[in-house]
């Protein structure tokens, strides 16, 4: 058991003006502990504390900010077991899964010390006699941060580090349904000696506590990574505003399975990316887009592969599947197996659920006139879709509102090279799962799948605002009489 309390200030503290509920395991509906919900005083006080915070953590020496920020993946470290076991019982994530969240935490947070030194301006060419004409990166000031219930450590800590490490302080609002994942981000840097205001972190509903949060004027930016709907919604308000947004929305996933590539490595990149996190993972492979001389080989295959994935207890290291996040989502993953089947889809496993326990299903014979071809599921479904040739499976890729991440399995070289631009993503990989991730390189996607990009340079660019500053040192001798 594990209370969550609110995190403003640099103290622990209850609500006053909020709410305290049950915090619910989704895979027995059991309670694991209670919720402070933040309400407007909360709010209140976490947008003081940190603009009171932000003069000073601004001004600190880049060498200082990053001591903070490695004590704080020393503790991460150290806690591996504690803090993955939190996940396991709050997010139905399985031990593979909780314990590389946790460890790639770490590593972000030692990543995001070394980017304090490579907030970097330059220099540019003079236009006018005695000039010097320079540019700077300085923070932004006060940055909030909306982050999602399915990799609740990893996708909050890489907007709070790399906002952090850059000179701004955070307000973090973490998914209701995993709030412990704001309390061991908020534990990691009180371990490390944070100074008080720079990290503040709000439990509450985003329906109470998101506009007041948003629209404060001492509130510089949001980040947030979330459903398409919400998304917009934000960055209608902000741009009302003039705010800064980075926004990292949902997807509908494709893998492109080309006739040359070998069916069995196919199946096994498009299985991981299916059902890893019971599909619960905006970058998941939800459209397979096979060629037809290898579609019904790869449809039995890939049927059998989903039928091998191991349901239970998410501390058992054997399984693979867990349940979804609550009670609700199965709705929508009944809807789109019920839509298919109608218009002529097989469904070729799976489509059965108890509670938050959906088995791993698998469409086949999906069409464009499908709500599953077109809405994002979130949750172990798949769908597999024919394709004539080459240039029918990038029609159909493209075919789509989202634009998140992609796959092209070929060992056709120069197709690759030629398909992979064209292909309407924010992020394509050759030979490889759609769920990828680096510390260095642009994350983000296109189209209905958001703006902005996050990770090393791409954050830094986002968290600050360049400034030109130009020194003159002679005299130009303006006219006084114009």
């Amino acid at each position: 058991m594990r209370d969550s309390q609110l995190f403003i200030g640099g103290q622990w503290i209850n609500t006053q003006s909020g709410s305290v509920e049950k915090n619910l395991n989704p895979a027995d509906g059991q309670s694991i502990g209670t919720v402070q919900l933040a309400g407007p005083r909360e709010v209140k006080s976490a947008i003081a504390a940190a603009q009171e915070a932000f003069p000073r953590w601004a001004a600190m020496p880049a060498t200082e900010r990053q001591k903070y920020l490695l004590r704080a993946a020393d503790h991460m470290e150290k806690n591996i077991d504690r803090y993955a076991g939190w996940m396991m019982d709050e997010s139905g994530s399985t031990v593979a899964k909780s314990y590389y969240e946790i460890d790639r935490c770490a590593m972000i947070l030692r990543s995001a010390a070394g980017e304090c030194l490579h907030v970097e301006g330059g220099v540019c060419q003079p236009e006018a006699d005695g000039q010097v004409n320079t540019f700077i990166r300085q923070p932004l000031g006060v940055i909030v941060g909306l982050s999602p219930f399915n990799f609740p450590v990893l996708l909050a800590l890489n907007k709070v580090a790399l906002a952090l490490a850059v000179g701004n302080t955070f307000i973090l609002k973490p998914a209701t349904d995993t709030p412990l994942a704001g309390v061991t981000i908020a534990e990691c840097f009180e371990a490390a000696g944070l100074p008080a205001g720079v990290f503040n972190m709000l439990v509450g509903r985003g329906s109470e506590i998101g506009d007041s949060l948003i629209e404060d004027p001492r509130v510089k930016m949001v980040t947030f990574t979330g459903s398409t709907k919400v998304g917009m919604g934000i960055q209608k308000r902000c741009a009302e505003l003039l705010k800064r947004t980075t926004l990292e929305m949902g997807g509908k996933n494709p893998v492109i399975v080309l006739k040359d590539y070998d069916v069995d490595e196919a199946v096994s990149i498009a299985g991981f990316g299916a059902f890893f996190h019971q599909g619960q993972v905006c970058m998941c492979a939800s459209r397979l887009i096979v060629e037809e001389p290898i579609y019904d080989a790869f449809c039995e295959k890939f049927t059998a592969l989903a039928r091998a994935q191991k349901m239970g207890d998410t501390h058992d290291p054997s399984v693979t599947i867990g349940p979804l996040i609550n009670n609700t989502q199965w709705k929508v993953l009944d809807r789109h197996i019920k839509d298919a089947v109608s218009k002529g889809a097989r469904l070729l496993c799976g489509g059965k659920h108890e509670g938050c326990w959906f088995e791993p299903s698998v469409l086949a014979d999906v069409t464009p006139e499908m709500k599953v071809f077109h809405e994002e599921s979130f949750g172990p479904l798949t769908s597999i879709v024919k394709a004539r040739d080459a240039e029918d499976a990038l029609r159909l890729c493209n075919d789509n509102t989202y634009g998140l991440a992609a796959s092209l399995l070929t060992n056709d070289l120069c197709l690759a090279m030629d398909l992979a631009p064209r292909i309407e993503a924010g992020m394509v990989h050759v030979n490889d799962s759609t769920i990828m991730g680096a510390m260095r390189a642009p994350f983000g996607g296109v189209k209905g799948s958001g703006m902005g990009r996050e990770n090393g340079q791409f954050s830094i660019d986002e968290y600050t605002e360049a400034k030109w500053i130009t020194y003159q040192t002679k005299k130009l001798g303006y006219p006084t009489d114009r």
